[in-house]
């Protein structure tokens, strides 16, 4: 006795989910991208400048195949300005920057994780 197993709409369905992981892969990826480019941009704005050195130092880098990003000054006192010291008020920057972009980035991620359930 022998079955016959018509597989070709579950094999279809399995390829339509790996293609929609990868998109949504590549659509949060641009999402991560675009938001750690706005707090670099927000975060040299509201920079509190005497020489201009630690604004030009902001910069983003990227990791985790686009999935994660790192923003910040790398000037060794820029702590000092966004936290202060017991000698100086904080004059944050970038949590302020980080702040101004999270609510946008928060509905993108919303947005890509729709376009899973469409």
């Amino acid at each position: 006795m022998a079955f016959t197993v018509d597989t070709s709409q579950l094999n279809r369905l399995a390829a339509d989910l790996g293609k929609t992981g990868y998109k949504a892969t590549k659509k949060a990826g641009q999402v991560v991208r675009k938001s750690a480019l706005d707090v670099e941009r927000i975060g040299k704005q509201r920079c509190p400048v005497d020489t201009g050195a630690t604004r030009e130092s902001i910069h983003t880098t990227a990791s985790a195949g686009g999935m994660s990003a790192e923003i910040g000054p790398t000037t060794y006192y820029a702590p000092f300005l966004e936290w202060g010291t017991r000698h100086m008020e904080a004059r944050p920057f970038m949590r302020p920057a980080l702040d101004d972009v999270t609510p946008a980035f928060v509905r993108a991620m919303e947005q890509v994780g729709g376009t899973l359930l469409d």
